[in-house]
């Protein structure tokens, strides 16, 4: 009987490679090509006697109003032209950047056929670290200032979020952008929407990121990741015990959704739990979903978040 279980076990997990690498090797087969337009370069490098020629080829950039000397200003003002050549240190060759995006989009392609292929501008600009990296159907705007390593001696920022100031995180912050797109906002007010809501983003990195780390998906250092694994059913059991599950409050959002410095239990451990708690959660619940369900994802992702989480069959680990 026990060799029979392993021998079950193994082909199972044979077909589940062989499945796993049809679709990537289908993935490869697409043909697409992303074209890079550094514009953080194109403003810093341009004369100012050049600045209309520039303004005619990127007018998005250049709001209806503004005195060119604002432009011209930053273009001289010593604070600016560092933190350009703190970019162009980093990323001063943007092929490898170039070659992730396109291997994310063949990806989208894949999975969402209609998309179109985006061109990708890079910029410099306010470091708001809330729109790090937009996708807008045609465009993917880029903010390279903010992905110039967490160490790095410009940012006054609290930790939690300077750890995802890395170039590893554009990729997933261009999955959290697309994914705003494509998943209908949540149908009511309740934590349960707000929690299958963030799990079903960080679901499609899991289909569109395949390479990347749960702790790069997530935006956790992997000690983080640890964490909620082994306290899984811990804060399973403070979920349900306060029935927080269908609880309206609009403060549980910042306390267990949001980006935060730690998660609030409102318990001693606090300080010791990684912010987003919630949305974990969330995600184990859209994994468990897909797992026990034959559901297209397009269709999971506008399926009501109560629906899912009955059908799920989701058990935290113990």
């Amino acid at each position: 009987m026990k060799k029979y279980l392993l021998l079950l076990l193994a082909v199972s997990v044979l077909i589940s490679c062989d499945k796993k690498s049809k679709v990537e090797k289908a993935v490869e087969e697409i043909p697409l090509e992303i074209k890079v337009e550094r514009f953080d370069k194109a403003f810093f490098e341009t004369k100012p006697q050049d600045l209309p020629q520039l303004k005619k080829q990127y007018p998005f950039f250049f709001p209806v109003g503004n005195d060119d000397k604002i432009w011209l200003d930053k273009m001289q003002n010593p604070q600016w032209r560092e933190l350009y050549t703190e970019v162009e240190k980093k990323f001063g060759d943007f092929d490898t950047e170039k070659e992730k995006i396109e291997e994310l989009f063949k990806h989208i392609k894949y999975y969402f056929p209609e998309t179109k292929t985006p061109k990708v501008i890079t910029v410099i600009s306010e470091m708001d670290y809330q729109n790090k990296a937009i996708y807008a159907d045609s465009l993917v705007i880029v903010s390279l200032e903010l992905y110039l390593g967490k160490k790095h001696r410009f940012y006054q920022f609290p930790e939690y979020l300077k750890q995802n100031f890395e170039p590893n995180q554009i990729m997933p912050d261009i999955v959290t952008s697309f994914a705003a797109r494509k998943i209908p906002p949540p149908t009511d007010n309740t934590m349960l929407s707000q929690m299958i809501y963030a799990g079903k983003e960080l679901y499609l990195k899991d289909i569109l990121l395949p390479e990347y780390t749960d702790a790069d998906k997530m935006g956790y250092t992997s000690e983080q990741v640890v964490w909620c694994q082994e306290n899984e059913s811990y804060m399973w059991r403070f979920f349900v015990e306060n029935k927080l599950l269908y609880d309206t409050d609009q403060k549980l959002a910042p306390r267990f959704i949001n980006p935060a410095p730690f998660s609030k239990f409102y318990l001693e451990i606090d300080n010791d739990t990684p912010g987003r708690t919630g949305a974990w959660l969330g995600w184990q619940i859209v994994r468990s979903y897909m797992d026990n369900n034959q559901v297209a994802l397009q269709q999971m992702l506008k399926m009501d978040a109560r629906e899912i989480f009955e059908k799920s069959k989701y058990k935290p680990k113990k």
